[in-house]
């Protein structure tokens, strides 16, 4: 935050961008991502802009992760509709665990603020810094709580994930990915188990490893006891015709 920029809490979510318009920066950026604590599917980061003014206050914005499935939809209507500037990156899962969780999601941040048009004053992020930005910027605990541009952000990142999930699942309906979204549930770690992970799943992700070691050793041990119900009828039709 600048020197001395004084927060006016009544001013709710839209108070540190009032702050830091006070202190001369036009538009402000937050960027928040979805997908971080799922094991399957892509994370999704977005970055959003919203302009100063009535247009900026969106009705109904919150926390992605504190509205229902309905409301998101609407506030994400909402935001597409009065956003100055906005921008979605999806990271793949086979990208995620080539560079790491952290490394992918920072870089998906990076790219997400490099792709607003026109560049932003500042730069909102959710939890942690983004070195190597253009611009200045504050990391902000909960931001997605106290900022509206980054829960403006976490919005579009969440509905961008979840239809990518609910589309997902037409194509691997065993996971049931429509329902826990890649995260780790029973239903997902028991498909898991019978089925094994598929391309979408996060290979360096232990749970999915120790899943595809399982169900590999089972795939072997299946093979070797139908070899071996092969061999025994071989022998006895051998022994057969022996006698």
């Amino acid at each position: 935050m600048p020197p001395r920029g004084v927060i006016r809490r009544d001013a709710g979510l839209w108070a540190y961008e009032a702050a830091l318009r006070r202190k001369g920066f036009g538009a402000i950026a937050g960027a928040d991502e979805a997908g971080r604590g799922a094991c399957a599917g892509p994370l999704v980061v977005a970055a959003c802009v919203l302009p100063d003014g009535r247009r900026g206050l969106v009705p109904g914005l919150a926390d992605s992760k504190l509205l229902t499935p309905a409301a998101r939809e609407t506030v994400y209507g909402e935001v597409l509709r009065r956003a100055a500037s906005y921008a979605v990156v999806v990271i793949p899962a086979e990208e995620v665990d080539a560079r790491g969780l952290h490394v992918a999601n920072v870089e998906g941040m990076r790219r997400a603020f490099a792709r607003l048009d026109p560049t932003p004053a500042y730069a909102l992020t959710d939890g942690f810094p983004v070195a190597g930005l253009a611009v200045p910027g504050l990391a902000m605990w909960k931001g997605d709580r106290v900022a509206a541009c980054i829960a403006a952000a976490s919005v579009l990142a969440k509905v961008t994930r979840d239809r990518i999930m609910v589309a997902m699942h037409e194509q691997f309906p065993v996971y049931d990915f429509a329902q826990h979204k890649g995260y780790i549930t029973a239903v997902h770690t028991a498909a898991l188990d019978v089925h094994g992970p598929c391309v979408q799943h996060r290979q360096s992700y232990v749970n999915v490893a120790r899943a595809a070691g399982s169900f590999a050793a089972a795939a072997r041990a299946a093979a070797a006891a139908e070899q071996g119900e092969g061999a025994v009828g071989d022998n006895t039709s051998l022994a057969g015709v022996s006698a």
